[in-house]
C-alpha cells in the first residue's frame, strides 16, 4: 500500500470514529447528569487541546519526519479514548478533553489534519491536489455518516439487554482507542525519511541536511499564511456555535429529538457532504480555488441561519440536510490552496499554523453556544454562526480573488509513485 494510501485509509478509520463520539458526546455528558453549560465546556476543552497540539506538531514537522508525527497522533488518540471511557467526572474529563484528541465536530480540527496534508502535498503534483484532498475527505465524510448512524446503537443495546446506558455508551469510547490502534498499525510503516528533490551534488546536499534544522518553520510565506489563518479563526469561530455535538444538543432541547434520529439525520447530512466534495475539484478548476470556496459557503450559510427559525423539528432538519449539500464543498478547495501557495519546505507549518487559530477560534464559541442554549431552546448559536461565517466569505472574497493559486520554489513536489 502506497503512503498515500494510508493517509486515505487511516483518514477513513477516523472519520468513521469522529462521527460515533461527535454525536454520542453530547448525550453522553447529559446523562452524565452534565448541564449545557458544562458540555459546551468539554467540547471547548477539545478544541483548545486540539489547538494547541497541532501547533506544536505543525512548528516541530521540520526537525522530524511527518510519518513519526502521525504515530504518536496514534497514540495520544487511543489514550483519549480510554480517557473518556474511564472517567466520569467533569473536571478530570475536561483535562483529558483537552490534552486529548476528541473531535466534536462533523469536521476534522484535529492534531491529524495539518500533518496528513502536508504529508500528501509532498507526494503528489500541484494540479492533482484539490482531487486528492476530494478524495480524502470524502471518504471521511462517509464513513464520518456511518459513525454517526452507529452512534444510535448504544441506546439500542442498552434497551435489548437492560445494561445501564451509560455503560454502554463508554464502549463507545473504547472503540474510539480501537481504531486509534488500527490507524497506528497502519502508519508506523511510514518512511524514516521524507522525500527530497534531485540534488546536484553530494555536497550541496549535505550542506542542505545539516542546514535544514536550523531554518524557521516559516519564511517567504509568513505573510500570506497569517493573513489566511485570521481569515479562516472568523470562519471557525462561527463553526464552533454549531459543531455537531452542540446540533445534537439543540435538536434534543428544541425539539425533542431521539437519539435514533439525531443518528439518521447527521447520517444523511454526512452522505450529502460526502457528494458534494466531488464537485470541488471541477468548480476550482472552472473558477478557482478562492471562488469555489465563497461561491458554495454562502448559501450554506444562509440556510443554517433560516434554520434557528424553523418552527419545527421538521423544517429544522430539512433546512441542515440542503445545508449539507453546500456545507463541506469548500473544504478539498481551502486546503489545496493552502498548500498551493507556499513553498513545499514551508506545508507542514503553513497548514498547522493555519489550522491551529481555526481550532483556537471554534473552541472559544462553544462555550458560549452552551450558555445560550441554557437560557433558551431558541438557535441564536445557529444565527450568530450564520452571520459569522457570511462576513468571513465576503472578507475572503475581497482580499484573494486575485491571489495566483501556485508559487515558484526551488524545490519541487515529488510526484506520487
Amino acid at each position: 500500500m502506497s503512503d498515500v494510501r494510508r493517509v486515505v485509509v487511516g483518514r477513513v478509520i477516523r472519520g468513521f470514529a469522529d462521527g460515533f463520539v461527535s454525536v454520542l458526546l453530547a448525550q453522553y455528558l447529559l446523562d452524565l447528569g452534565f448541564t449545557p453549560f458544562r458540555v459546551g465546556a468539554v467540547v471547548t476543552g477539545t478544541l483548545i487541546g486540539s489547538a494547541a497540539l497541532t501547533l506544536a506538531f505543525g512548528l516541530g514537522a521540520h526537525r522530524t519526519t511527518l510519518g513519526r508525527l502521525l504515530v504518536w497522533a496514534c497514540v495520544l488518540m487511543a489514550a483519549t479514548g480510554v480517557g473518556f471511557a474511564a472517567i466520569t467526572t467533569f473536571w478530570p474529563l475536561f483535562l483529558v478533553a483537552v490534552v486529548g484528541t476528541l473531535n466534536p465536530s462533523a469536521g476534522d480540527v484535529s492534531v491529524f489534519l495539518p500533518t496528513e496534508q502536508a504529508f500528501m502535498a509532498d507526494r503528489v503534483e500541484g494540479p492533482a491536489r484539490t482531487r486528492l484532498y476530494a478524495i480524502y475527505n470524502l471518504g471521511a465524510v462517509f464513513a464520518g455518516a456511518l459513525g454517526a448512524l452507529a452512534s444510535g446503537l448504544p441506546d439500542r443495546i442498552a434497551h435489548a439487554t437492560g445494561w445501564q446506558l451509560t455503560s454502554v455508551e463508554r464502549l463507545g469510547f473504547v472503540g474510539y482507542a480501537v481504531a486509534a490502534v488500527a490507524i497506528f498499525a497502519l502508519y508506523r510503516s511510514m518512511p524514516s525519511r521524507e522525500p527530497v528533490p534531485p540534488r546536484r551534488s553530494r555536497r550541496s546536499g549535505a550542506a542542505d541536511a545539516e542546514a535544514r534544522p536550523k531554518r524557521p518553520a516559516l519564511g517567504s510565506s509568513r505573510r500570506i499564511v497569517l493573513e489566511l489563518a485570521a481569515l479562516f479563526s472568523l470562519d471557525s469561530a462561527g463553526s464552533g456555535f454549531v459543531v455537531t455535538s452542540l446540533l445534537v444538543l439543540w435538536l434534543h432541547l428544541r425539539f425533542g429529538l431521539s437519539r435514533g434520529v439525531t443518528a439518521e439525520v447527521f447520517f444523511a447530512a454526512g452522505l450529502m457532504g460526502a457528494c458534494s466534495q466531488l464537485l470541488a475539484p471541477v468548480l476550482a478548476r472552472r473558477i478557482g480555488m478562492v471562488r469555489t470556496m465563497v461561491f458554495t459557503h454562502l448559501p450554506a450559510n444562509a440556510l443554517l441561519a433560516l434554520a434557528a427559525f424553523a418552527p419545527n423539528g421538521g423544517v429544522a432538519i430539512a433546512l441542515l440536510l440542503v445545508r449539507a449539500l453546500f456545507a463541506q464543498m469548500d473544504v478539498p478547495a481551502r486546503q489545496a490552496f493552502v498548500m498551493a501557495v507556499v513553498p513545499p519546505e514551508e506545508r507542514a507549518a503553513a497548514s498547522s499554523i493555519t489550522n491551529v487559530p481555526r481550532s483556537l477560534a471554534s473552541a472559544t464559541t462553544p462555550l458560549i453556544a452552551g450558555a445560550l442554549l441554557s437560557h433558551t431552546t431558541f438557535g441564536w448559536p445557529l444565527l450568530i454562526a450564520g452571520a459569522t461565517k457570511f462576513s468571513y466569505d465576503i472578507l475572503l472574497l475581497i482580499f484573494h480573488r486575485n491571489t495566483p493559486e501556485a508559487v515558484v520554489s526551488p524545490r519541487a513536489p515529488v510526484s506520487a509513485g
